[in-house]
């Protein structure tokens, strides 16, 4: 029967949290998919609930002290909600960010409303003193629902504001320690939230004097119509010129005369403005590796896959480094929402890694000075993914001289080897779409796509108030246990650490597009 398995005991489910919006509860009525659904929620609403959860492998030092432990004992508790979610400010004035800055000593002046982009060797974290408002930015909130956790090395993130229609998910699958991933959770959506902020500002100001530097992945994904085929542009972005904020068109319903207009304006300036912050990031966690790598070397080796999935309006973005996959659960036109068979599982993230012969290709391309740029099925022996946050001690040769021995990598001969371009893609949501699975690359070492779409969805049909983020779960460690030759319970008695070799660190959220009526669990499993 579905459902009844339970991870148990060093897998016990200790922490949980899940949100369902609230709506305008009218009466509900049910259709043969077997989704209730409520006829009133709100317009705006781009999502009806969410289900996560997460099963730790990883044995690793939680809270770890970068930063002058300004992460660990400042920023994260104002972050982490593992059993439910919680409101918060929307930290108008960004205090988070202003911490952190002061503790990395940040080179450049204050921010405003013009900056320049960040460059290789100076930290960007800045104090946002003339920064606009949050309630004047895109994605308007004054107060956010949010939840968060860690498992293992891996961090997950939820913030919500039903109120204004959007929900921001993250996925940080840490590697070789969690610095990377905590770093990330502490600042990547406050850097995104101030970038958001800052286009209508910039905007008002011919914004794409100020971009004209700043490009996109070379391979940078837009699905623009209903029909989610991807399409790959080799583009420049910019901000089309715009006397106003493109923002300035959007009402709390998400429509109006001059919205269709400014559609490509604000899916561009969306894109870039998670491409800049990103770039912050790395820029401020590389120079807070440069700056403590003496008392702790380990840092220049520590990274972390991202995957960062919005939904506002009828829009869903998602920026990926790494193996991390968002998967779109949807119909195809003229299809009827019954039975498996017809539903079908779209990828809408590349993964990058060297078993993808086009980011191989392109690794080799950029370094033909260098005939052991793959070693062993890794880049220069270390890794498998291509692209990744952190990992100084493949991105500078200082940053790998700080390691001895064995664990330096030989001949760096042309680095960095590590990318951190993003793949960044939107989809414009259709009556067809139904869910999107947002996995750590732990869930896909044990389910291709179609397999994880049908799992969910015969879940779903099966258990209407369950929750299908544990349930896959659950399956997946019924499948590891079989793989291992133990039972379930001999797998889950393994301390975390041993159990690696078994299954990795697996996070997974599940998002219910529209107003398909679901579940409100969601779990991290510690």
């Amino acid at each position: 029967m579905w459902g009844e398995t339970m991870i148990k005991p060093e897998g016990e489910l200790k922490v949980s949290f899940g949100y369902q919006c609230n709506g305008n509860r009218g009466s509900s009525f049910e259709v043969s998919s077997g989704y209730e659904i409520l006829p009133e929620i709100r317009k705006n609403s781009s999502f009806s609930c969410l289900s996560g959860a997460a099963l730790s492998a990883n044995a690793t030092l939680a809270n770890t002290n970068i930063c002058k432990g300004l992460i660990g004992a400042e920023i994260l508790p104002s972050l982490d909600s593992p059993n439910s979610f919680r409101k918060v400010p929307s930290s108008p004035n960004l205090s988070r960010l202003d911490i952190l800055s002061s503790s990395l000593q940040s080179s450049m002046s204050n921010l405003s409303c013009s900056p320049s982009p960040p460059s290789d060797n100076d930290s960007y974290l800045l104090k946002p003193m003339s920064a606009p408002s949050r309630s004047e930015g895109f994605l308007n909130a004054m107060e956010v629902q949010v939840a968060g956790g860690a498992a293992g090395e891996d961090r997950v993130q939820a913030v919500c504001s039903e109120e204004n229609g959007w929900l921001f998910c993250a996925i940080y699958d840490g590697f070789n320690g969690r610095d990377a991933a905590d770093f990330l959770a502490g600042t990547l959506y406050e850097t995104i939230m101030l970038y958001f902020k800052l286009l209508g500002c910039e905007s008002k100001q011919d914004f794409s004097r100020a971009s004209d530097s700043l490009y996109l992945d070379r391979c940078c994904q837009y699905i623009l119509d209903d029909s989610t085929t991807i399409y790959e542009e080799k583009l420049t972005s910019r901000i089309h010129n715009n006397k106003d904020s493109c923002f300035d068109h959007i009402n709390k319903n998400g429509s109006s005369a001059k919205e269709d207009l400014s559609s490509d304006s604000i899916q561009h300036g969306v894109l870039d403005s998670f491409q800049r912050a990103l770039s912050q990031a790395e820029n401020d966690f590389l120079y807070m590796v440069e700056q403590e790598m003496e008392d702790r070397p380990d840092l220049v080796s520590v990274g972390s896959c991202v995957l960062v999935v919005l939904l506002h309006g009828n829009d869903l973005y998602t920026l990926n480094l790494g193996d991390s996959r968002a998967v779109l659960a949807t119909y195809g036109k003229g299809d009827e929402m019954s039975g498996n068979e017809r539903l079908k599982a779209i990828q809408l993230t590349d993964s990058h890694t060297v078993d993808n012969e086009v980011e191989k290709t392109q690794l080799l391309h950029d370094h033909p000075d260098d005939p052991m740029t793959i070693v062993a099925g890794k880049v220069k022996g270390k890794l498998k993914v291509t692209r990744a946050f952190g990992v100084g001690y493949l991105k500078k040769k200082k940053l790998n001289d700080a390691l001895m021995g064995i664990l330096r990598v030989r001949n760096l001969i042309s680095p960095p080897y590590i990318s951190t371009q993003p793949s960044l893609n939107v989809h414009r949501i259709s009556k067809s779409d139904c869910f999107v699975i947002v996995g750590s690359d732990g869930l896909f070492d044990f389910f291709s796509n179609d397999e994880a779409v049908k799992l969910v969805h015969s879940y779903i049909l099966s258990n209407p108030s369950g929750d299908p983020a544990k349930f896959l779960l659950e399956q997946l460690v019924e499948r590891a246990a079989d793989c291992a030759g133990f039972t379930l319970e001999e797998l889950m008695n393994i301390p975390a650490g041993r159990r690696r070799k078994y299954h990795d660190d697996v996070t997974v959220i599940v998002i219910m597009l529209g107003t398909n009526q679901r579940t409100s669990k969601a779990s991290t499993c510690m």
